[in-house]
């Protein structure tokens, strides 16, 4: 009774907080299991209705009712302008609609920040509410008692609508088949609009109910929806009530949890997703039929398929001609348009220094290092078909290997960066078997879980990442053994510049070669793939562990051309950035990733400089237009024999 005695108000916290995100998840997972859109920007429709609340409120009952009304029809009004703006993507894949939506988050963010200011509001609720009432001998918020009666009744409503009425009937039957549902007189558009609306307006509500116990303010939405997604995952899709138990668990664990296992409790959300994402795909996902006899090795198998297309190639051919003519005929042909724009990028590469200001010339620094991450999340997501949310995570582990093996006094490039692509390399093999498994928007899920705990692992342990302050001070990395560290902008970006070069370099030969066509047949052709014995969960496995150490090589050169470190570098939003990179280029186009990449740090860094304050605006902008204006990428413009390229989606992959 004691233990109790002395947790019963955290308890009762728990259940009011995970109310809370029951209502704001109730719309989420409406919207992404009903109308099919995975809508990142729903912790943004929350922050419309906690905002519109909070200004409305006067400590009345006429302010909160006024605030409740304004604060859901505004957010379910951009709930519905949300459905126009993704029917377009509708053939397109969930990858493109999280990044359009992400872009409208950003965007909504900052006009929220611009209109309502940029610090935390207060809100006023009617004095009946702002009181305490005596809970088994403690007082109590009475207005979180409230609102816990209001989510439960609001759980029950909403579950009555869904089972037993006409509207819910045609809201499951737009999910389930929707041209039945055309095909008894309703529209699926219309319906796909008041889903899309209905789950605004829910997100709203909360937003105005919640505002006391979540306040509207700078990192409000990407809390809620972090938090929401959590739920979403835990409680699937079918069933409020699943949603309702899972909502309150999490409640649980973000308030009693932090109480009883304070260590633990920031690990348990993320792990607890990532495992049962994990779980999900083991039923869902055949299991790969690899053969353990010799048949199966795959040294055998890439040099039994080298063999074959060699003999296909020479019989009855034609005498090898020597090397200077076949160099004559492959640039007479249409190698010269693949080598030619390397070229220029890497003479526009070197010749940068003598170019820009040395401000300009960090920028461009930190592009290559985002654009190797942005390279790594190519491989996975453009030739693997694993759509990846969460390759920071061995983008950090690079990051954090250099800066700590710097300050231990291991300042030579080389060695960080061989040293730090061994590290990312392992912590990829080691999370690769519950990523390979899984496909679609469950990789990016499970990725994103993988993400966020590692983005908790950073903020806890201190002693090797600093926390929340990062890291700094340690010395400048020297570019060879016997000299002397670098610190001077240019010097910094030519390292930079070669070390990317090298890398850029080494994941196209791979690409290219035999191994890489494998590798894109498993993505093109999985089951035809297993069906004639290919080992297809090795070969993930091995892009996977290879991607992971490319990242680690990026996050390296991060540190060394930034000489600082702080978790905002390898969060959630950096991995976005690296993911709408490949998007700009094109999810096949490796060099299209670095130009989207150096695209996204001028627009951040650049463009922003000479806006202050509207970084993230441009951002979000930057993200719409590439969705809507590049559905192929930077890859798609070009025109081959007078013809366009093949359709590459952000979504999915062309063969």
């Amino acid at each position: 009774m004691d233990l109790l005695d002395a947790h019963l108000v955290p308890a009762v916290d728990g259940v009011a907080y995970g109310l809370l995100l029951f209502v704001v998840a109730a719309g989420l997972s409406l919207a992404f299991g009903t109308a099919g859109v995975l809508n990142l920007s729903h912790g943004m429709l929350y922050a419309i209705g906690a905002y519109t609340g909070a200004e409305l409120s006067d400590g009345t009952w006429g302010g909160l009712v006024l605030g409740l009304a304004a604060g859901t029809a505004a957010a379910a009004l951009a709930g519905a302008g949300l459905s126009a703006a993704t029917v377009p993507l509708a053939r397109r894949g969930h990858l493109a609609q999280a990044l359009l939506t992400f872009g409208i988050a950003l965007v909504g963010g900052d006009l929220l920040i611009q209109f309502f200011g940029a610090d935390e509001l207060p809100v006023r609720v009617p004095g009946a509410l702002d009181s305490s009432v005596h809970l088994l001998g403690h007082r109590y918020p009475a207005y979180r008692l409230c609102f816990i009666a209001m989510a439960v009744a609001l759980a029950a409503f909403g579950t009555w609508i869904l089972t037993r009425t006409r509207v819910g009937a045609a809201v499951r039957a737009s999910a389930d088949d929707p041209q039945m549902l055309a095909a008894t007189g309703h529209n699926p558009r219309a319906v796909h609009t008041g889903v899309l609306a209905a789950a605004g307006a829910l997100a709203g509500a909360a937003g105005v109910l919640g505002a006391p116990i979540i306040g509207p303010g700078p990192g409000t939405s990407e809390n809620v929806l972090m938090l929401s997604l959590v739920v979403v995952v835990l409680g699937g899709l079918r069933s409020l009530w699943a949603t309702f138990a899972a909502a309150v668990a999490v409640g649980e664990v973000q308030t009693l949890g932090v109480s009883v296992l304070p260590d633990l409790a920031p690990y348990l959300l993320f792990a607890a997703m990532a495992a049962v994402l994990v779980f999900r795909s083991r039923f869902t996902e055949p299991e790969a039929h690899e053969e353990r006899g010799p048949s199966s090795d795959p040294v055998s198998r890439l040099r039994r398929l080298l063999a074959a297309r060699w003999e296909n190639q020479t019989r009855g051919a034609a005498p090898v001609p020597a090397a200077p003519a076949r160099l004559g005929a492959w640039l007479h042909s249409a190698g010269w348009r693949q080598a030619v724009p390397l070229l220029v990028l890497l003479a526009v590469l070197f010749a940068l220094p003598g170019m820009l200001d040395s401000y300009s010339i960090s920028l461009a620094g930190s592009a290559l290092a985002l654009g190797l991450l942005a390279v790594s999340v190519t491989v996975l997501t453009g030739y693997a078909g694993l759509p990846t949310l969460g390759q920071t995570a061995p983008f950090a582990v690079g990051a954090y290997a250099t800066a700590n093996l710097a300050d231990a006094g291991w300042t030579v490039g080389p060695v960080q960066i061989v040293l730090s692509a061994l590290a990312a390399a392992v912590f990829s093999a080691v999370t690769g078997p519950a990523v390979i498994r899984a496909r679609g928007t469950t990789v990016l899920m499970i990725t994103l879980a993988v993400g966020e705990l590692t983005s908790a692992v950073i903020n806890q342990v201190k002693s090797v990442t600093g926390g929340a302050d990062g890291l700094v001070g340690f010395p400048a990395t020297r570019a060879l053994w016997g000299g002397e560290g670098m610190t001077e902008e240019r010097e910094l970006y030519v390292y930079a510049a070669v070390v990317a070069v090298v890398a850029v370099a080494l994941t196209l030969l791979v690409l290219r070669s035999p191994a890489g066509k494998l590798l894109t047949g498993t993505r093109g052709a999985e089951a035809r793939m297993r069906a004639s014995g290919h080992p297809v969960g090795r070969y993930l496995l091995v892009a996977h562990i290879c991607a992971g150490a490319l990242a680690g090589v990026g996050g390296s050169l991060m540190v060394t051309v930034q000489q600082y470190l702080s978790p905002a570098d390898v969060g959630f939003e950096i991995a976005a950035f690296a993911l709408l990179a490949v998007v700009i280029g094109g999810t096949t186009s490796v060099i299209g990733a670095l130009l989207g990449a150096g695209l996204i740090v001028f627009t951040r860094d650049w463009v922003a400089g000479s806006w202050p304050g509207h970084g993230p605006l441009l951002l979000g902008a930057l993200f719409i237009a590439a969705v809507y204006l590049l559905p192929r990428g930077l890859a798609g413009l070009r025109v081959v024999a007078g013809r366009p390229a093949p359709a590459v989606s952000p979504g999915k992959v062309a063969p």
